[in-house]
């Protein structure tokens, strides 16, 4: 009877290692999506913050500059606010990442809509997440938006 019992254990011995094989990879993959996705969405956050920050930056200039002034503010304001990311607003209208385009950044100062007399600066963000993922992990594609867009209006005083 005691030969028949070792030889059970021993027949299961690799069993363990097996399961926590099957077990750990998905797990593991879950995890590193949730991280994915927490940095997608704190990414997202920082774009919506950098749109108003550019257009705020634009509607408190001094009241001499010209709108080509007050839109370069906008813009070093959403370069500032997206620093940590590595990414700037270009002056060609492109949002850029370690000097390659990864969406645009376009800032207006125009005729407010119904107000003929104020002018409104609009900064409008807009990064491309399915061409330049922020973590590549395959197979998160699906579940990730394919631009993140952004846009904030200030009234200019």
């Amino acid at each position: 009877m005691g030969r028949r019992r070792r030889r059970e254990r021993l027949s299961e011995r690799g069993a363990a290692a097996i399961e926590f094989a099957l077990v750990s990879l998905p797990l593991l993959y879950l995890v590193f999506g949730v991280i994915t996705y927490g940095y997608m969405l704190a990414f997202r956050q920082s774009l919506s913050q950098g749109a108003a920050e550019g257009a705020r930056a634009a509607a408190v200039a001094p009241a001499g500059f010209t709108p080509a002034q007050q839109t370069s503010a906008a813009r070093t304001a959403v370069t500032n606010s997206l620093s940590t990311y590595g990414m700037s607003c270009g002056t060609s209208g492109a949002l850029t990442r370690g000097g390659s385009s990864v969406g645009t950044c376009v800032v207006t100062v125009a005729a407010c809509t119904g107000a003929a007399t104020s002018r409104c600066v609009t900064v409008a963000l807009d990064y491309n997440q399915d061409a330049h993922p922020l973590i590549p992990l395959p197979g998160l594609g699906l579940a990730m938006p394919d631009h993140l867009r952004y846009t904030a209006v200030a009234e200019v005083s």
